[in-house]
């Protein structure tokens, strides 16, 4: 009875000790990867450029549109952190890498509008609106 006792403790402890690695390893894999691709726009000087380029493209305006009357408060997603869960648990980490390197390489109509209908077809509108507001956010600052 007392090694039953013991295997469950040591499974309890194994959960928690993943639950813990996938939290905090799914936070610090949010500040990799935003750091990462913020430094890279940087270095180049690209990130200015970017940035007007997204705000003055007429199409990405009223993708965002509804994002700037959004009800903050009922959204599902709040911070970058929780929507790197998000996205992890709809995207595995080669689709994104390789959504990534798509972008980077440039991308024409066609694939942009591919790219848009994978990630609307995995997202609730809900969590969609939230990374909306996440992104609006983003470019003003």
């Amino acid at each position: 009875m007392k090694w039953i006792r013991r295997l469950f403790t040591v499974l309890v402890l194994f959960a928690i000790v993943i639950a813990a690695a996938y939290y905090f390893g799914t936070n610090w894999l949010a500040d990799k990867a935003m750091n990462e691709v913020t430094s890279q726009l940087e270095t180049s000087g690209q990130l200015d450029s970017v940035k007007a380029e997204l705000n003055s493209n007429p199409d990405v305006q009223s993708y965002l549109q509804d994002a700037k009357t959004a009800d903050r408060s009922k959204l599902p997603i709040k911070t970058k952190e929780q929507a790197t869960r998000a996205v992890l648990k709809k995207f595995s980490v080669s689709e994104l890498a390789e959504m990534q390197k798509q972008a980077q390489s440039g991308m024409t109509a066609a694939e942009q509008q591919e790219l848009l209908q994978k990630v609307e077809s995995r997202l609730t509108p809900e969590e969609l609106l939230s990374l909306k507001v996440l992104a609006l956010d983003e470019l003003s600052k």
